[in-house]
């Protein structure tokens, strides 16, 4: 495996060809907000993104799982984890979310937040073209929207978050699933590359479990916008 270390606000992360990360994780990062009483758990990690931008800014949680079942990806998660010192709050797990036995290394009930990017595509859809690792990551070839959502909701105690990014074209499945699994949608936020006036490409979505009935339509935000804020362009 060729490995590439990534500079992340000061903090190294392991990244491969296969196993990279682009503006959909950091929107979704922001998102989340963890508290540092939080106890979160990341689903489809891939080299943990999510997670390290966490620690990266200052935000980090009590305690952070990640969950990912491919094997390089866990392994670059592993030597990030170990690479920055913080095995003792950043909990890689290399498991299928869709087995309750290899899931279960995760506290059930236990989380308060759940973050997840996870597979956009379904089967079918164009994942031809891409190398394996990079078809699993974007289409649900290991795992599917609804395996996700039921995922979260075995993992959330009562009051928990999952809070997601994926395409507005699955904004209906998002919120028929999360209502199927007790996960009430609370707020959604759209994403645009620059201009607001323009189609969004990407939907951010926290939902609470056994929360009361009631969505709140954040204003939209761009990658332009996001870009100024983190990196000053």
């Amino acid at each position: 495996m060729e490995t590439e270390i990534f500079d992340l606000f000061g903090h190294d992360i392991y990244v491969s060809a296969d196993h990279r990360f682009g503006t959909d994780a950091l929107l979704l990062a922001e998102f989340a907000k963890p508290s540092a009483k939080d106890v979160v758990c990341d689903l489809c990690s891939g080299c943990g993104i999510i997670p390290m931008l966490f620690f990266a800014w200052g935000k980090a949680p009590a305690k952070a799982y990640a969950v990912e079942i491919q094997d390089e990806a866990a392994a670059l998660m592993k030597m990030t984890v170990e690479k920055n010192s913080i095995s003792d709050r950043f909990i890689p797990v290399h498991a299928d979310l869709t087995k309750d036995d290899e899931l279960s290394a995760v506290p059930y009930g236990g989380i308060s937040l759940v973050t997840v990017n996870p597979p956009y595509y379904k089967s079918g859809s164009g994942e031809e073209r891409l190398s394996p690792a990079q078809a699993n990551a974007r289409h649900e070839l290991l795992c599917d929207l609804e395996s996700v959502v039921c995922a979260a909701s075995k993992l959330l105690k009562y009051g928990g978050y999952l809070k997601m990014c994926h395409l507005p074209e699955r904004l209906a499945d998002i919120f028929c699933l999360m209502r199927k699994y007790g996960i009430e949608p609370k707020v959604m936020r759209f994403a645009h590359h620059r201009d607001t006036s323009t189609k969004p490409y990407l939907v951010l979505v926290s939902g609470k479990k056994g929360g009361k009935p009631g969505l709140i339509v954040e204003k939209p935000v761009t990658v332009e916008e996001m870009d100024r804020r983190l990196f000053g362009k």
